[in-house]
C-alpha cells in the first residue's frame, strides 16, 4: 500500500517526516507532497487525483483549518477530490493550526527543546483542549521562544506520537491512520520507506 499525503505546507511535511515512520507499519509507504498554502493546494487536488497512475494507492488531504468554519472547510477539499475523480481521499482537518498538535504534547516540546517543566503544564486549561485556541502558533512560540515553524516541526514530529494526546484533531488522525484495514498500527520500532521528491511529480509508479 502507498498513503499519499497532499500538504498544505513544507511544516506539515517536516513533522510528518519525523512521525509517520512510528506510526506506520514497515509494509506502508508513503508520500509527502506540501504545497504552498490552502489555494495552490485547492488548485492542485483535481489536477494530481486525476494524473495519478497508480489504482492502489489510497489519499489524505491535510489542511488547518484557521479561522473558517471545520465542516464547511472539509467540504470545500472534499469537493476538489470529488472533481479529481478520487471521492475515496480522506480529508482531515487540523484544529486549528499545526501548532495545536505540538501544544497537545507538551512532554514533547520539552524533550525537544530545552524548557523545563513544560510537561507538567498540560493539565491546565488552556492546554487540556489546545484545539479551541485560535492562536496556538503564538502561543507556542511564547511558551518556547526559539520555536521555528519548519525546524521545530521537524524537531518535535521526531518526538509526536509517542504517548497521548490532548489534542482531538491529532487523535482523529492518529485513528485515521490505524483505520486501513487495521495494518497500518505499529507493531515495532521497524520504520516504512517514504519518498521525498525534491519535485514532487504527478505519477507514482504502479506497485
Amino acid at each position: 500500500m502507498t498513503l499519499v499525503f497532499l500538504l498544505e505546507e513544507p511544516s506539515m511535511k517536516a513533522l510528518l517526516e519525523g512521525l509517520l515512520p512510528r506510526l506506520l507499519s514497515p509494509a506502508v509507504e508513503f508520500l509527502l507532497i506540501p504545497h504552498e498554502g490552502k489555494s495552490d493546494l485547492l488548485r492542485s487536488i483535481p489536477r494530481k487525483l486525476q494524473a495519478w497512475d497508480d489504482s492502489e494507492a489510497r489519499f489524505v488531504v491535510l489542511v488547518d483549518q484557521d479561522s473558517a468554519d471545520c465542516k464547511e472547510r472539509k467540504t470545500e477539499f472534499r469537493r476538489a477530490c470529488s472533481k479529481g475523480g478520487r471521492p475515496d481521499t480522506i480529508v482531515r482537518i487540523v484544529c486549528h493550526e499545526l501548532e495545536s498538535w505540538v501544544l497537545g504534547d507538551l512532554r514533547a516540546v520539552e524533550a525537544a527543546f530545552p524548557a523545563s517543566g513544560l510537561a507538567r503544564r498540560q493539565a491546565s486549561a488552556k492546554y487540556r483542549d489546545p484545539d479551541r485556541l485560535a492562536n496556538a502558533a503564538q502561543e507556542l512560540k511564547r511558551l518556547v521562544p526559539a520555536y521555528q515553524k519548519l525546524s521545530g516541526a521537524r524537531n518535535i514530529g521526531a518526538l509526536l506520537g509517542d504517548g497521548p494526546n490532548t489534542s482531538l484533531s491529532f487523535e482523529v488522525f492518529r485513528r485515521t491512520l490505524a483505520s486501513f484495514g487495521g495494518t497500518l498500527l505499529k507493531e515495532g520500532r521497524t520504520a516504512p520507506h517514504w519518498t521525498s521528491p525534491s519535485t514532487p511529480q504527478p505519477r507514482a509508479r504502479r506497485r
